[in-house]
C-alpha cells in the first residue's frame, strides 16, 4: 500500500536546531560573562551538547520531567545549586538568545510545497508542545502540520515504538502508510523502521559511513530525494547521494 502521509521530526531535521543552539549559547555565554572559565568558546559549547544529551537521555528514560532536565543543565554546567525559579531564570536568558538564530533549512519550504498535494503531514518530537508549536509558527510552518505530538505529552518516547504508533493513530493510519523524516540515526531512523514505518534518515552532514549506518532506514543528504522514495509523481527531488 502507498504512503499516504509523512510524519516529522523538528530538531535537526525541518529546524536548523544545532546552528542555532550554538550560536544562541555563545552569545549567552558572553553576555552572562562566562567564557573566561573556558579555552574556548568552542569548548564551552561541546561541554554544553554533552550535558544537554545526558540530561535528555535522563528525560526520555522517565527519570526527570521535561523543564526538570533543564534546570539540571543549567545546574551541571554551571556547577551550582541553583533555585527552580535561578535556573530557569538562566534557562530563559538563553532561550532568548537562541531563538533569534531560528531558522528553517533551506530544502524544507520547497519539500514540503512538493508533497502538500499528495500527502498528510504530522511532527513527532521528543521535546513538548509547548516549545514545539511555538517554533513551528515563529517559523511559519506549523499550518503545514495537521497533528503536533511530543514526548512530553505523550508520555513514551522516541525510539519506542508506541511514539510511533501514537503518530500514526492520530493520522487514522496504519504503520505501513505512513513514512517517518527525522535526523537520528537509531532515535529516528532504527527507531521508526522497528515500528513498522517507511523510515527515512536524513544524515546531512555525512557523519556516518560503513558499520556506523543503521540497518532498516533509507538514507538521504537532503529533503530534496524525499519525494522520489515516497513515490510521489511531483517530479521533485534528485538520486540519494549514498546510493
Amino acid at each position: 500500500m502507498s504512503i499516504r502521509a509523512v510524519v516529522w521530526d523538528v530538531d535537526d531535521t525541518i529546524f536548523d536546531y544545532t546552528t542555532a543552539d550554538r550560536a544562541g549559547m555563545r552569545a549567552h555565554l558572553l553576555a552572562e560573562g562566562l567564557l573566561d572559565a573556558y579555552d574556548s568558546v568552542e569548548q564551552a559549547i561541546v561541554r554544553w551538547r554533552q550535558i544537554t544529551d545526558a540530561q535528555w537521555a535522563r528525560f526520555s528514560a522517565g527519570e526527570a520531567t521535561f523543564q526538570g532536565q533543564r534546570r539540571d543543565r543549567v545546574r551541571v554546567f554551571l556547577g551550582e545549586e541553583l533555585t527552580d525559579p535561578e535556573a530557569d531564570a538562566w534557562f530563559e536568558r538563553y532561550i532568548g538568545h537562541y531563538e533569534t538564530a531560528w531558522a528553517l533549512f533551506p530544502d524544507v519550504l520547497p519539500v514540503l510545497d512538493a508533497l502538500a498535494a499528495s500527502h498528510r503531514h504530522a511532527v513527532l518530537s521528543n521535546s513538548s508542545i509547548h516549545v514545539q508549536d511555538r517554533k513551528l509558527r515563529v517559523l511559519g510552518v506549523h499550518d503545514r502540520f495537521e497533528a503536533i505530538l511530543c514526548a512530553a505529552e505523550l508520555g513514551v518516547s522516541k525510539p519506542e515504538a508506541g511514539a510511533f504508533h501514537a503518530a500514526c493513530a492520530v493520522l487514522e493510519l496504519a504503520a505501513h502508510q505512513v513514512a517517518y523524516v527525522g535526523d537520528h540515526p537509531e532515535i529516528d531512523g532504527r527507531g521508526a523502521a522497528d515500528a513498522g514505518l517507511l523510515s527515512v534518515w536524513i544524515d546531512r552532514d555525512g557523519a556516518y559511513t560503513g558499520a556506523d549506518a543503521p540497518g532498516g532506514p533509507h538514507r538521504i543528504a537532503s529533503l530534496a530525494e524525499l519525494p522520489a522514495i515516497l513515490g510521489s509523481d511531483t517530479r521533485f527531488g534528485a538520486p540519494s547521494t549514498f546510493g
